[in-house]
């Protein structure tokens, strides 16, 4: 370990991985451990699990100290994971987080940690010059992907050609700045952290990346789709000059998200 390179704690946000993320753990914790030079922290949120995922990351950390796991038992949505996660971010240099499937695999995760010294965010992106994709997503998911890309473009005009890929790592200054104003709890998160780090004032680095898309996704396409184009018109909604009267629609926006079985969203943040 060089004390010199920064050091990096990974988060990766779980519901029941226990058929799939024993692999993913593995792979991590020894590439970084053979091939990082910094400290290596790998932190499992699992968000409402309600089969063996917990003792089996014990038994992965008993084999790799790197590997520990923060567990809620209610179920707070990938959003809400991640922001319970990022408040670790005191514990590293940078902070940075993956899917549990391993479509992004510790080669490709590496390789955007290297460019952490260009940007305060480095997101990997399958939609830019570069991108190696050794497996595609189904013509449905590549067309929702792109209406909800366009939608995204248009309320916030961010300039991101991939905002959803799940390989980011942020600089602990930028995650700590941003993480008290993160509310939203379902996969539309990614707008959530870009957006607000570019309100800061943050730069991103869209970097082209390494990715497979992965069997046993545990999204429904049309449901998911509806709760996160409801997530990202609600954070437009709470960053408008209009953001006064959102509190006479939040019973109704609630009861959406409940009929929709989505994560219950957090309070909109503070306003400064």
């Amino acid at each position: 370990m060089n004390p010199g390179a920064p050091s990096l704690l990974l988060l990766i946000p779980a519901y029941n991985e226990e058929g799939r993320i024993g692999p993913v753990l593995r792979d991590y914790a020894a590439y970084f451990r053979k091939h990082y030079q910094g400290k290596f922290q790998l932190v499992v949120v699992l968000n409402g699990c309600s089969d063996n995922t917990l003792g089996l990351i014990q038994g992965i950390g008993a084999e790799y100290p790197e590997v520990s796991a923060l567990e809620f038992a209610e179920a707070i949505g990938k959003g809400g994971a991640l922001i319970e996660g990022l408040k670790l971010a005191p514990l590293a240099d940078l902070i940075g987080y993956v899917d549990a499937d391993g479509a992004t695999g510790p080669a490709a995760f590496a390789d955007l940690a290297r460019r952490a010294s260009e940007a305060d965010c480095v997101i990997g992106s399958r939609w830019i010059a570069g991108a190696v994709l050794h497996q595609m997503q189904t013509g449905q998911r590549r067309f929702a992907s792109r209406v909800f890309h366009w939608v995204v473009q248009l309320l916030f005009g961010m300039n991101i050609r991939d905002t959803q890929c799940g390989a980011k790592i942020i600089r602990r200054a930028a995650a700590e700045k941003v993480q008290p104003f993160l509310c939203i709890a379902d996969m539309a998160f990614d707008i959530n952290l870009l957006y607000l780090l570019k309100r800061e004032g943050f730069t991103v680095l869209e970097a082209p990346t390494e990715w497979t898309d992965k069997a046993g996704s545990k999204v429904a396409l049309g449901r998911t789709s509806l709760t996160m184009l409801l997530s990202v018109f609600r954070l437009r909604w709470i960053y408008s000059p209009l953001a006064g009267v959102r509190k006479f629609f939040t019973p109704m926006e609630n009861w959406i998200y409940r009929k929709l079985r989505a994560p219950a969203p957090n309070p909109d943040p503070p306003r400064r």
